[in-house]
């Protein structure tokens, strides 16, 4: 597998947005947020590799209370300018996720995650695992839109390839599965691309 040490710095993530190489964005809420936002119960709610924050402001006016985090500082000027403008209290972090753990321990009742799983190393999935599970509180829950699917993670990245039974591993330790299906509002592109696993912090 290639040297993952440029995605592991702000960097390059920032020159991707400076660029516009930003294939992950859909310049909306995901729509599949969108739905679970009307069905799940208000609470405190973080966006890791939150890109320009449409999904933190969705939850946002649902009256959830809100933090976004991605590494890359342009999109958390994005948010902050998008916010305040429709007046919305969004919470952000400019920084790598992994730093998290000790700031935020057992304080969020949700984590919402898509295309921030296979954009970082993949050699630190397990750590990624450890971070959902140190910064949600009991029974809170990892919302997570799994993908790419259909890509090989010798392939390489970012995106890298994401395996469901990898995905299910390494949250199989304390962890119970709360929702587990293509979603039907999955956007045409990524259609049997993604799967949306919501696993809950036992």
């Amino acid at each position: 597998m290639k040297n993952h040490d440029n995605i592991n710095n702000p960097e390059f993530w920032e020159s991707r947005y400076n660029s516009r190489e930003t294939g992950w964005d859909l310049g909306q809420a995901t729509p599949v947020f969108e739905e679970i936002s009307q069905k799940i119960k208000p609470g405190r709610i973080c966006i890791l590799g939150c890109g320009n924050g449409y999904d933190a402001m969705l939850f946002s006016r649902k009256g959830f209370d809100v933090t976004a985090v991605d590494f890359a500082p342009t999109p958390i000027r994005n948010i902050k300018k998008a916010a305040k403008k429709q007046s919305l209290n969004i919470s952000t972090v400019q920084d790598d996720i992994f730093n998290l753990s000790s700031k935020y321990k057992n304080s969020f009742d949700y984590i919402v995650e898509q295309t921030c799983f296979c954009a970082i190393d993949p050699l630190k999935r397990l750590q990624y695992s450890c971070l959902a599970y140190d910064i949600l509180k009991t029974g809170g829950q990892l919302i997570g839109l799994w993908m790419p699917l259909d890509k090989d993670i010798k392939d390489g990245g970012p995106p890298f390839g994401v395996e469901e039974k990898e995905v299910k591993h390494l949250f199989s330790k304390n962890w119970i599965i709360k929702e587990d299906r293509f979603p039907s509002k999955s956007i045409e592109p990524r259609k049997g691309r993604e799967k949306l696993i919501i696993f809950q912090k036992s």
